[in-house]
């Protein structure tokens, strides 16, 4: 199920309390929301909590990021879009969130902070969230060094060390993109049987119902296809390597 349904109408300020649900109160407007009504339509509880605070979360993080450049292209608001697949009924409540978000990038922390809370028990969904950061960040062609400071200070507030970012950082860009083993996360050294285990378990944790289940909203499985892709072409060239 999409996520906007739920966000129509600001009821996830209601729902997300916290630092995201002041930004949604704000941009939205609690007026629209009738309270009982909103009580009803997330009587679902976790699930769709976590979807809505994943959704949310992007659109402000996307927003304070572009800006850590300084200014906020119209080829990062396009990838943005690319991404979300906006409804039009939806658009012009997104883009009040965005365009309040957008403003600086001073607060980004609490709101990563609030959603690395509510998927600690799922890292590799934050990792998806990165990605999609990364993909809005490279849209303009380059990825200033700005833009890749805050996405190194929000993978330390999701709670990834060095070594892990390094490997999410490696999946998007540098000389380090083209070593499959730092993609998969495994060292040269590990024989092709252990690779392997743990190449499937990466396919097993980023399949997009496996993620859908762990509250990723559909529109983001375009980041957990291209990363599943990642994962395998870095295995075939390491496989293709250990058998030569």
């Amino acid at each position: 199920m999409s996520i906007w349904g739920k966000i129509l109408g600001g009821a996830a300020g209601f729902v997300l309390g916290g630092p995201l649900g002041a930004l949604v109160g704000t941009g939205v407007g609690h007026a629209m929301v009738d309270r009982g009504g909103a009580s009803k339509m997330f009587k679902t509880g976790e699930d769709a909590t976590k979807k809505i605070t994943f959704t949310i979360g992007v659109i402000a993080l996307s927003a304070k990021m572009a800006k850590a450049d300084g200014q906020v292209t119209e080829d990062e608001v396009a990838a943005f879009k690319q991404i979300f697949k906006i409804p039009p009924g939806e658009l012009k409540n997104v883009s009040r969130v965005f365009n309040l978000a957008r403003q600086d990038t001073a607060g980004y922390e609490a709101y990563a902070q609030q959603i690395s809370d509510l998927f600690q028990e799922t890292p590799h969904v934050l990792e998806d969230l990165i990605g999609a950061l990364f993909f809005i960040a490279q849209a303009d062609g380059v990825v200033h060094p700005a833009e890749l400071e805050f996405l190194e200070n929000v993978a330390k507030i999701f709670g990834f060390k060095a070594d892990t970012w390094t490997r999410i950082k490696a999946q998007y860009l540098g000389a380090e993109s083209e070593d499959p083993y730092t993609i998969l996360g495994v060292n040269p050294e590990d024989d092709l049987a252990s690779i392997k285990k743990h190449y499937r378990k990466l396919l097993k944790e980023n399949h997009p119902d496996v993620l859908i289940a762990q509250g990723l909203p559909e529109e983001f499985i375009q980041v957990a296809n291209e990363k599943i892709a990642k994962i395998n072409q870095a295995f075939s060239e390491i496989r293709d390597r250990k058998k030569a």
